[in-house]
């Protein structure tokens, strides 16, 4: 079997542990800082864990390889379930083929039009300096659903919805749910409340308007300046995540947050 390893603040020490130990396991491996050797691997270890994997399907050429998220440090993860120090404990069952392989869901993202790249946890609208308020209407497969004044509004994924959404008041979304949520933040109207709408939908914020600039905000890292609507639709190919443990995460996350 051969091995992608990947990881853009990944340290040379850290790959070359990597590549010890999986060569004394009897794998061919190699270490790339782009997509274009990734067809030739059978699976890709992706180092610094959730936001490490986050990265690499934001630039992925090849998403059929799956991928293997590793923290390097202890770790409670979504996407990158095992740590760095646990891997050889793992190489047995990774050598048997012995995980699952599971679609995690995309959302594609346009920009007044312009298509940026998809991604794993959420997008959002945001005013470009904190504590200003933004109008917009939202509108899901056409439809109005309402007209709103707030600080923001986040469209979340399964996997993100743990995350920034959670934060922000949305609900924990069960990873195998085929729907996305979509989540205003600190509404002016008290009655607003986060909804939940298929994964087909067609999702839009329009007529997107406030005193100063407003931005899209892609997984929480990078920022476009937005003039007037944000598209979200489910992005095809899904992400192919290796998962080599049962996915206790979200209860664990429902006991403690």
């Amino acid at each position: 079997m051969r091995i992608g390893i990947a990881g853009m603040q990944t340290t040379e020490l850290a790959v070359k542990s990597i590549q010890e130990t999986l060569s004394d396991a009897g794998f061919d491996s190699f270490y790339f800082r782009n997509n274009s050797k990734t067809t030739m691997a059978d699976l890709v270890i992706v180092l610094g864990g959730d936001r490490g994997v986050r990265n690499y399907f934001h630039r992925a050429l090849d998403v059929d390889t799956p991928v293997l998220g590793i923290s390097e440090s202890e770790s409670n993860g979504v996407l990158s379930q095992i740590e760095l120090r646990e891997l050889p404990s793992y190489l047995n069952r990774i050598k048997k083929q012995d995980y699952v392989i599971e679609d995690v869901p995309r959302i594609g993202v346009k920009v007044d039009g312009k298509n940026t790249y998809p991604v794993l946890n959420d997008v959002s609208v945001f005013t470009s300096k904190s504590a200003t308020l933004m109008e917009y209407i939202l509108r899901v497969n056409d439809e109005e659903v309402w007209h709103d004044s707030s600080d923001g509004v986040i469209i979340s994924t399964p996997t993100g919805s743990s995350a920034y959404s959670l934060s922000a008041g949305g609900p924990i979304i069960f990873q195998a749910s085929n729907v996305f949520g979509i989540i205003s933040v600190n509404s002016l109207d008290i009655t607003r409340r986060p909804i939940i709408v298929s994964d087909n939908s067609i999702i839009e914020i329009d007529e997107i308007s406030s005193r100063l600039h407003c931005d899209v905000v892609l997984d929480g890292i990078d920022r476009f300046k937005i003039n007037n609507k944000l598209e979200a639709t489910k992005f095809t190919p899904s992400a192919r995540i290796i998962r080599m443990k049962a996915d206790l995460q979200l209860y664990l996350r429902l006991q403690t947050k």
